[in-house]
């Protein structure tokens, strides 16, 4: 079996939904086990955001999901992350989790891993490409190997209509408000992303 985790962060739900999309691209590839962790919220952003209806919905439609562990990094064979941007780059939670696994990298524990990512913005020039830029340098120092999103397989990049996507991540713009839902394409694009990164983690292995 080819090992594949989707570890993720969301707040309102977009990144929840493109972790599902980008799961059920992985499972297309021949032999693939695939498993969708949540980082985890801090207690203060919940206290914060507690009065927020669609806060509190989103964070209670991801509560099956389990939380992300240092063992499931070491579990995979491949890993697709779900990094929604703030101001430019990863939020504070995903990088406790990353900034936690240090024993991880010093042992070289994930090193020769294929790896991926999708992100979310509220504008297109709210971070779409600097998010994924910025968190591929954590990446490539624990010594992942880096699966983007080509051209040729991914036409929908070329469109100027305002859906997110680009080479270096899937992603999608969820608007100030966090009131977008996600266009159909960008979802497609995520599926694409999933099932790369499983064909690579796949290779990589064999």
């Amino acid at each position: 079996m080819t090992k594949v985790l989707v570890p993720y962060y969301s707040t309102y739900g977009h990144i929840y939904t493109m972790a599902k999309a980008v799961a059920e691209g992985a499972a297309e590839v021949e032999g693939a086990e695939v498993k969708m962790v949540r980082v985890e919220e801090f207690d203060v952003v919940k206290q914060a955001m507690s009065g927020q209806d669609a806060y509190v919905q989103a964070q209670k439609a991801q509560e099956e999901v389990p939380v992300a562990t240092h063992d499931d990094l070491k579990w995979a064979d491949g890993v697709v992350w779900g990094i929604p941007t703030r101001f430019g780059s990863m939020p504070a939670q995903m990088k406790q989790y990353l900034d936690s696994a240090g024993a991880l990298w010093m042992n070289g524990e994930l090193e020769g891993k294929a790896t991926g990512i999708f992100t979310s913005t509220g504008s297109i020039h709210g971070g779409q490409e600097t998010t994924a830029i910025t968190s591929m340098i954590n990446l490539l120092h624990f010594g992942f190997i880096y699966v983007g999103l080509p051209y040729g397989e991914n036409p929908e990049q070329m469109t100027t209509d305002g859906i997110g996507g680009s080479p270096y991540a899937a992603s999608t713009v969820a608007g100030p408000d966090g009131s977008n839902q996600h266009d159909e394409r960008e979802l497609v694009m995520a599926r694409r992303l999933g099932k790369r990164v499983a064909t690579v983690a796949k290779a990589l292995r064999g």
